[in-house]
Parts: C-alpha cells; sequence; structure tokens
C-alpha cells in the first residue's frame, strides 16, 4: 500500500496508538511484566506497518516517540533497580529489525511500483500499435478500391484475357484480404464488436468440410464431434476455424488429408484440424501463433499467406475465454487445437461425455 499524505487518521493507525497507549501503562503498573507489552507494542508496530506503510518523515517520527517512549519507562525502572542495565540494550536492537524490515518493504514498494508502470507502457505501446494497424488499414482500402475500379475499366477495353491484368488483380484480392485480417485481428484482441450467441458444433462443422470440399481437393474428413452448443460469435468462430483449415490447405498436397473434429474436456470443447503435412519444427511451435510468425519452409511449400490468420485464430481464442495450440502428430503431420469454455453453456450442454483423446484421434486419423 503506497504511503499516503492524507490528514485523515486511519482506523489502523488509531487501533495500534491505542494498542500502545495501553501498553505502555501496563510497562509503567507491572514493572517486573514490562517485557511483555514492550515486546507487544514492537510486533504490532512492525504488523501495522505491513498494511501501512508511512513516508519516510512518518516513519522516524512513530519510530522516534516508539524508542523514546519506551527507552524513558526502561531507563527509570533499571534506575529503580527493577530491571537489568541489559534490558535498555532491546530498544535499539528492536528498533534496527524494525528499520530492516522498512527497508525490505519499501524496496518491494518500488519495485511493484517500477513493475506496474512498465506494464502501464507496455499496454499503451500495444494501444497505440493496435490503432495505428486499425487507421493504416481503413486508409489502405480507398486506394485499393480505387485501383481495382480503373483495373476493371481496362480490362474491358483490352480484353479479359490479359495475363498481366490477372496478375494485377490477384494481388490487388491478396492485399486486401490483408487489410480485412489486419481490422479484424485488431478488433479481436481488444475484444470489440464479440456477439455472442448459441452455436450448434455438429452443423457448423459439417458445413465447414462440405464447403472446404468444394474449394481444394484433399481427403477431407469429418472425425468424431461432440453435440454441444457453443455460446460464442458465429463470424469469429467461422474465422478462426477457417483460418486453421487454410493453413491445413496450404501445408498439404493434392488430396492430403485433413480432418475435422471437436472432443469434451472438462469444461471445455476443442475443436481439433489435423492434417498429414510436414508438421513444424519444436522451436517454431512456440511462436506460430505469433504476428507474421512465419515457420520452416516444409511448412511453407505455397506462397502467398500473410502471416496473420493464425494470430488472428490466438486472438479470437482469447476474445472467448479459451485458447490454442498447435502439436506435431507422432506419425506426421500438424495438429491445432482451438479450446472454448463450456461455462456459458447450459447445465446439460456441459453434461456431455468426454470425447476420444488426442492420441486416439491422431491413431484413427491414420489410413
Amino acid at each position: 500500500m503506497p504511503a499516503t499524505a492524507s490528514r485523515r487518521p486511519n482506523p489502523l493507525d488509531l487501533a495500534w496508538a491505542a494498542l500502545a497507549i495501553a501498553c505502555l501503562a501496563a510497562m509503567i503498573a507491572w514493572p517486573a511484566w514490562e517485557a511483555v507489552p514492550f515486546h507487544v507494542i514492537w510486533v504490532a508496530l512492525t504488523l501495522l506497518y505491513g498494511f501501512r506503510i508511512w513516508s519516510l518523515k512518518g516513519t522516524a517520527i512513530v519510530l522516534g516517540v516508539v524508542m523514546l517512549v519506551c527507552g524513558i519507562s526502561i531507563l527509570r525502572d533499571v534506575h529503580d533497580g527493577m530491571q537489568d542495565w541489559g534490558e535498555l540494550f532491546e530498544v535499539p536492537l528492536l528498533s534496527a529489525m524494525f528499520l530492516a524490515m522498512v527497508w525490505h518493504a519499501r524496496r518491494r514498494l518500488q519495485m511493484l511500483e517500477t513493475v506496474g508502470a512498465l506494464a502501464d507502457e507496455r499496454a499503451e505501446l500495444l494501444e497505440h500499435e493496435e490503432r495505428l494497424l486499425q487507421n493504416i488499414s481503413h486508409e489502405l482500402r480507398t486506394p485499393v478500391t480505387i485501383a481495382r475500379g480503373h483495373l476493371e475499366l481496362l480490362a474491358r477495353r483490352l480484353g479479359s484475357d490479359t495475363a498481366e491484368l490477372e496478375v494485377a488483380f490477384d494481388e490487388l484480392g491478396r492485399m486486401k484480404l490483408m487489410i480485412d485480417r489486419i481490422l479484424l485481428l485488431a478488433r479481436a484482441e481488444r475484444g470489440d464488436g464479440l456477439q455472442r450467441e448459441s452455436v450448434p458444433l455438429v452443423p457448423f462443422l459439417e458445413d465447414m468440410v462440405v464447403r472446404w470440399a468444394g474449394v481444394a481437393p484433399r481427403a477431407w474428413r469429418l472425425g468424431t464431434v461432440v453435440d454441444v452448443s457453443l455460446d460464442a460469435d458465429p463470424t469469429w468462430l467461422h474465422a478462426a476455424v477457417d483460418a486453421l483449415v487454410e493453413n491445413a490447405v496450404q501445408h498439404t498436397d493434392d488430396y492430403g488429408r485433413i480432418e475435422i473434429g471437436a472432443y469434451a474436456e472438462l469444461n471445455a470443447v476443442v475443436i481439433t484440424v489435423r492434417d498429414d503435412g510436414p508438421g513444424v519444427p519444436d522451436q517454431a511451435l512456440e511462436r506460430i501463433f505469433e504476428r507474421f510468425a512465419r515457420s520452416d519452409a516444409s511448412r511453407s511449400r505455397h506462397q502467398g499467406g500473410s502471416g496473420l490468420g493464425l494470430s488472428i485464430v490466438s486472438a479470437i481464442a482469447r476474445a472467448h475465454g479459451g485458447s490454442c495450440r498447435a502439436q506435431n502428430a507422432a506419425a506426421g503431420g500438424l495438429v491445432f487445437e482451438l479450446r472454448f469454455p463450456l461455462a456459458r453453456a447450459s447445465a446439460a450442454e456441459r453434461e456431455v461425455e468426454a470425447g476420444p483423446s488426442p492420441v486416439e484421434a491422431a491413431a484413427a486419423f491414420q489410413p
């Protein structure tokens, strides 16, 4: 608790002062037993400082008053022959112990303030970065749209079979996709626009497999899917699973195996996307969900990725209170796991049977 300059007395301070006065009165009333109330004063003062870290000036005043009053009381008893001279040395010894505790407490307070300042600075930098990405993305949309409009006019004049124009259209399409993903990433990291509703998982993943099967020639398979409804934003959930499937498509050959499934895990549902591609080095798995992160060339066979897809997956998972991870399968390929909590689901939906373990699912994935 930081030092305060408030003039209003704190209840803890008043309580300790009352206890100290009572103990001082006991020291005067029963000189033979004054060691007990004397130590109670110092123990209570040490405990109080754990809750109330005063300013250096306030600490010095309180410590000086306690040393003076206790010292005078013990000195009077020594003079009257009620105590030995050695008892007088306890005052500076306990004062030194208290000062050591004060030094450690203030050092800890300074470190906490430093950590807090660094955290605030980091949060401010992240906010500026996200705002910059969002502003840049908005600004880029207009020239991309204008350029595409002029290219369409030029294509009508020159004919649609012009190879150079096709390349230009493809590059503008990639640029627009990257801009949209940057905006989605910024929104997901801030949690803006999250609109939760009940999303039945079985038809959602069935539709995902059917839609991608018509786009990419792969050996598609819908694995075991636990029959629950997620409390999630359907648009964001769609974007997250789409990004995982797109990654699997990019890093598998034609007619390579891709499986989508979901299993229950305690109060969570884990959506899995498996492929039989080359996998990722273990050291790259830790940063695969970072912005613009790329794995080695074995998972970069197809060019054109922006390096934003998996970071969007991570941001969407966090916005829903979930998480995501990637791991290499023992038999080869990569397994993505997108975990969503079921804490907001109904009790009936949470009482689901646990799905197959990752090991069992990996075994079933093999031809």
